[in-house]
């Protein structure tokens, strides 16, 4: 689809142009939308030996498209900026970030290797996919120090979040890759994106979005993509085929266009992040705050009043679920996002009762403190106890 390029682009550029360079060719501006399903053809032989390759190898099938479980030109369009985001050869995207996931945890099973190594914490669901065995997996938990020390001849996947969700706590990528020797390293980037790190550059052989966060960022599109190899991209298809978990060409569509304008946005909201995180680490009202060393648009805090309280009172945030988006929201992990974690592997995993995660949006940052504030209430403590703050927090 795109043409060859003599000389590397900058993340900035690529997000403007992959996926999009084949446009001006054909007279175009904006990428179409290709909402078929179906597609005709009169040549049923050289369907017939698409549709061999494909079964074959996953490759996406030469020649016109097929059927839209097969694959769609416009969700490739995502597929093929994503990877040049990531640096990776592909990408695959689903319809949904655990769509994604479930289609790596099956791939890795269908080899037989149903044995997954993880770290704590991970975004709720994903946890408790893993620990329902819902997909005949079986997990065992550990830190990144015991990796190595967990794997066996049936791991088929070292699985980590990095920042994680909710805490921001953060891993070393290029050690953990090393630790996992042969077995496959899944990241899940979606706090960071790549605008602020690259996975595949420091080891890992996968790498996990909920598209539906900050490739979207706008609120409005529901979707996953894995960032890999082409074998591991060529059995993501296969699976995606057998089990339907397609992206809609829309939201495809929206996908591409929300990458555009990634790099910008994720760099106005890391600002506005960095200067709530200055103001909430000096504010008695907060006991602890935790922010990466790579910086982002995500926060989390915990508080010394009821969070409960907070989440009830601010005005201007939205108190949802999710994150990403151009606006910001407020929600508290322990009730909802990480509800169907088990309590004690939650609080375990640092995620506390007090604990607040804040998704910073492109909104006037003193507006924002302004809600933060009010909905903060009275001073609860004469002084900041400075002790408390994560490592991590960066105050500048």
């Amino acid at each position: 689809m795109d043409s060859p390029r003599t000389a590397p682009r900058a993340l900035a550029t690529e997000a403007v142009h992959a996926g999009r360079d084949d446009l001006a060719r054909q007279g175009l501006h904006a990428p179409p939308i290709d909402l078929s399903t179906t597609y005709p053809s009169h040549d049923s032989r050289g369907e017939a030996a698409r549709i061999d390759a494909f079964a074959a190898t996953g490759a996406e099938p030469d020649g016109p498209p097929v059927y839209g479980r097969l694959g769609n030109p416009t969700v490739a369009r995502f597929e093929t900026a994503l990877a040049r985001l990531e640096g990776t050869p592909a990408a695959v995207a689903f319809a949904s970030g655990m769509a994604a996931l479930t289609a790596v945890l099956l791939v890795r099973a269908a080899a037989g290797l149903r044995h997954v190594v993880a770290v704590r914490p991970l975004y709720g669901c994903s946890d408790h996919l893993l620990t329902a065995g819902l997909l005949g997996t079986e997990v065992t938990w550990t830190d990144p120090a015991g990796i190595a020390d967990a794997l066996r001849p049936e791991t088929g996947l070292v699985l980590v979040e990095s920042p994680a969700n909710p805490t921001l706590a953060e891993i070393d990528l290029r050690a953990v890759a090393h630790s996992c020797g042969s077995v496959p390293l899944l990241v899940d980037n979606t706090f960071a994106t790549p605008v602020l790190q690259r996975p595949a550059e420091q080891g890992a052989r996968l790498v996990l979005h909920s598209a539906t966060k900050y490739l979207g960022g706008h609120g409005d599109v529901l979707a996953g993509v894995v960032a890999c190899d082409e074998e591991l991209a060529g059995q993501l298809r296969q699976i995606r085929f057998a089990t339907g978990g397609v992206l809609h060409p829309l939201a495809g569509y929206l996908l591409l266009r929300g990458l555009s304008t990634l790099p910008v946005r994720v760099r106005a909201a890391s600002a506005n992040a960095a200067e709530l995180v200055r103001r909430l680490g000096a504010d008695p009202r907060v006991t602890r705050v935790h922010y990466p060393r790579v910086g982002g648009a995500m926060i989390a805090f915990e508080t010394a009043g009821d969070p409960h309280d907070v989440i009830a009172g601010v005005r201007l945030i939205t108190p949802a679920v999710s994150l990403g988006s151009v606006d910001t929201l407020i929600q508290h992990p322990a009730s909802i996002s990480h509800r169907v974690v088990d309590a004690a592997d939650r609080r375990g995993a640092g995620v506390s009762d007090r604990l607040l995660r804040l998704s910073v949006g492109l909104e006037d940052v003193d507006n924002l403190w302004a809600d933060l504030d009010q909905a903060l209430g009275v001073p609860s403590r004469p002084t900041t106890d400075t002790t408390a703050l994560q490592g991590a927090v960066r105050l500048s």
